[in-house]
């Protein structure tokens, strides 16, 4: 399960070429591999989220650059961070993922979730249902794919999807399939789903929610006679670490200023929501939040570096402040 997973969200890098992005996105997994990050994920989104650039930045299909990344990498899990149950059919997703399993050699991981990206959505025609209807979604996907990493041939007639004996060959590696993570963070269905289905489960929320969302979960889990333990639970945020604080603070001051935004500018409510998900300091600073952060429950941690995190250097530092503060 994860304990120090690098999340890589953006592949628009400083005078790379598109023939190039690979390489550069490859030795970014390579290093944090090598630096004892134990997962390496990637956003299913095909457009670039707003508060990492405008849309027509660059986004690689996230399927595709894992079973890549699985030939260059040999102990990291893959997955994605997390997949729209809107994007794929559910039955079609489970041999994709089974396919990437087999690849990296029992690796791969279902990350998954309701959907959310609408303007992503319009713009390449992928429908998108009300948000009732994208939950529905999500548990029969859930069910269908739990039943063919199985091998169970399942027939199911549900009111979204419909299988019918459905073949799920080559078998997984993974014994049992590849664990289901759950991303999100609503408490009625998502955690609730979390503690029906999943076996790891990650918060998007901020840092003072999370006490809050697991103790939601464990009700959950208690509703459906389950022993919280058993769900690997980690939280999604964003980290910059500088050989000072002041070269933190440059980092971010940057990487906001390239998307039109001035940290000294931001009105309150916007900064205390970005501080809610925002790691920032030297190698004390940051290893103090990420100890903070895992004593409050979790048992790992997810970060991106959006403001460095092209950087294989970088990525060895941070991956390094990250594993040694989570023990």
């Amino acid at each position: 399960m994860i304990k120090v997973g690098l999340q890589i969200p953006n592949f628009t890098y400083p005078d790379t070429e598109p023939g190039d992005l690979f390489e550069k996105v490859a030795a970014v997994a390579v290093a944090a591999e090598d630096a004892g990050a134990d997962t390496v994920m990637v956003m299913d989104h095909f457009y670039q989220l707003a508060m990492m650039g405008p849309p027509e930045l660059e986004m690689f299909e996230a399927y595709t650059l894992l079973g890549a990344l699985a030939a260059r990498t040999d102990t990291v899990k893959l997955g994605t961070l997390v997949t729209g149950v809107t994007y794929r059919n559910p039955a079609i997703l489970a041999k994709i993922v089974t396919t990437l399993d087999v690849i990296s050699r029992g690796r791969a991981f279902l990350g998954i979730g309701a959907a959310w990206f609408d303007f992503e959505h319009e713009g390449l025609g992928v429908d998108f249902p009300p948000v009732k209807e994208r939950f529905e979604r999500l548990e029969e996907a859930l069910v269908i794919c739990r039943a063919m990493f199985r091998g169970e041939l399942p027939t199911i007639d549900g009111k979204h999807y419909r299988v019918k004996a459905a073949i799920n060959s080559p078998a997984p590696v993974t014994p049992g399939g590849p664990p289901i993570m759950i991303g999100g963070q609503g408490e009625k269905k998502t955690l609730r789903l979390m503690a029906e289905h999943a076996e790891m489960a990650n918060f998007t929320s901020g840092f003072d929610e999370i006490p809050r969302k697991l103790e939601v979960l464990a009700q959950h889990c208690a509703d459906v006679g389950r022993d919280p333990a058993t769900i690997n639970k980690t939280s999604l945020c964003s980290i910059a670490v500088g050989e000072t604080m002041e070269d933190a603070v440059s980092l971010r001051n940057g990487f906001l200023a390239a998307r039109g935004m001035d940290w000294d500018s931001l009105d309150d409510a916007t900064r205390a929501m970005v501080g809610a998900r925002l790691v920032v300091g030297d190698a004390d600073a940051v290893g103090e939040r990420i100890r903070d952060l895992v004593g409050l429950g979790l048992d790992g941690v997810t970060f991106n570096m959006p403001a460095n995190g092209h950087e294989p250097e970088a990525v060895t530092r941070t991956v390094g402040v990250v594993k040694a503060a989570v023990g």
